[in-house]
């Protein structure tokens, strides 16, 4: 079930996102969050659209939201947008559902949807493109975890808003 996040849900939602941040480059924060942490920040992504979860067995599988893809006022028609899988839940579908309810919502509201992901990323470039998205962009060693360079490549969707 795809359901809007709520507080109570933070824990999990940290415990997805920390697995990437300790394991992965699919983030480029270094040091795992808190349950406060998520907590904000779904409070400020609660004011740029919905915050969404998928649900299964009473069990977060997966958050989506979007973010304000720059701070200056002539982007405001533009955000980016995120999704996270809990590690193992990746190939069965669920991403693209999840990602698709959060396209459909903030389609209508917004110019421009974003991805940026880290590469090499197969599964988050199969997903936005099974979604839409057109590579627009790529910089390389744009980042650095785990003593490795890493580029990052942009993907770009084309809303009504």
């Amino acid at each position: 079930m795809i359901r809007e996040a709520h507080v109570s849900d933070a824990a999990t939602i940290a415990e997805i996102y920390n697995y990437y941040i300790l394991n992965s480059i699919v983030t480029f924060e270094l040091d795992p969050i808190t349950p406060v942490d998520i907590a904000k920040r779904m409070m400020t992504y609660k004011r740029i659209g919905p915050y969404l979860v998928y649900e299964e067995n009473n069990q977060v599988i997966g958050y989506a939201y979007a973010s304000k893809f720059r701070d200056r006022k002539a982007y405001d028609s533009s955000v980016e947008s995120t999704i996270y899988l809990r590690n193992g839940s990746s190939g069965k579908g669920i991403g693209f559902k999840l990602y698709s309810e959060l396209l459909s919502l903030l389609l209508p509201k917004y110019h421009v949807i974003i991805g940026g992901i880290s590469l090499p990323n197969e599964a988050s470039v199969k997903l936005h493109e099974k979604c839409g998205f057109t590579k627009v962009g790529h910089f390389p060693e744009v980042g650095n975890k785990f003593g490795k360079w890493v580029d990052v490549g942009f993907w770009l969707l084309n809303g009504t808003g």
